[in-house]
């Protein structure tokens, strides 16, 4: 176990195992971080958990510990703020500067890209990707990957938008938002074939580095699939 510099377990905080808390973090009351994960294959091997530096873990927070058929470590970045009745899940990987409001839960294996914000009461399902700067909306249950700057609502959770406040807030120019817009629905909102879509998007938006941090995150190995604004027809046969 290491506790950073000037962390503050506040009280009634319980830190087990291979346990690191980044300096200047805080633990709320209840908080449990490190535990033997709920995971019936798990046999009490040596694995870890990370809290970044500055973090906040309120009250009813447990950040459970990984496993061997995972990366072996639970990690939640620098700079998160995970508000009261969180549950992190074994495996999870929380980038830096993430929001998670209150009684989120998360399966095991989810992954959440820097400064994405969770709305209160989601659930996640086990491997889904979340990508940066994402937005979830509150009550959400989320099945499957969801694009950077994406935000999704709904049970089950669907493709509303871009998450442009927070672009905006981001510090990105017009010009990059708008090609983002243009990318989104191009590949959303348009018709015939996605595949087909998705060439077009390469093409005319693949040099915008938003549009491309987008299609090298749906580019990427998923156990999850990508969650979309709606089903089509023509979709589910080229998919």
């Amino acid at each position: 176990m290491s506790i950073g510099a000037d962390a503050n377990l506040i009280s009634h905080v319980v830190v087990d195992g291979r346990t690191r808390i980044g300096a200047h973090a805080v633990l709320y009351p209840f908080c449990t971080v490190g535990m033997a994960p709920q995971d019936l294959k798990y046999r009490g091997e040596p694995t870890a958990c990370e809290v970044g530096a500055r973090t906040q873990l309120r009250e009813h927070v447990t950040i459970h510990r990984g496993t061997v058929t995972g990366s072996g470590t639970t990690r939640v970045g620098a700079d998160c703020l995970l508000m009261a009745v969180v549950h992190v899940a074994h495996d999870c990987e929380l980038g830096d500067g993430v929001i998670v409001a209150n009684n989120v839960v998360m399966g095991g294996h989810v992954s959440i890209g820097d400064n994405a914000v969770i709305g209160g009461a989601a659930a996640i399902h086990q491997f889904v990707r979340i990508g940066r700067g994402a937005m979830i909306g509150g009550v959400s249950g989320v099945e499957a990957d969801v694009i950077p700057f994406g935000s999704v609502i709904g049970n089950r959770a669907r493709l509303a938008a871009l998450n442009l406040v927070g672009l905006k807030r981001r510090g990105y120019d017009r010009l990059q938002i708008q090609a983002l817009r243009g990318a989104f629905q191009m590949l959303f909102r348009g018709t015939g074939v996605f595949n087909e879509r998705l060439c077009s998007v390469r093409e005319r938006y693949g040099s915008e580095a938003l549009v491309a941090e987008v299609l090298a995150f749906m580019a990427a190995p998923s156990k999850r699939g990508l969650i979309r604004t709606a089903v089509h027809a023509e979709d589910e046969l080229v998919a």
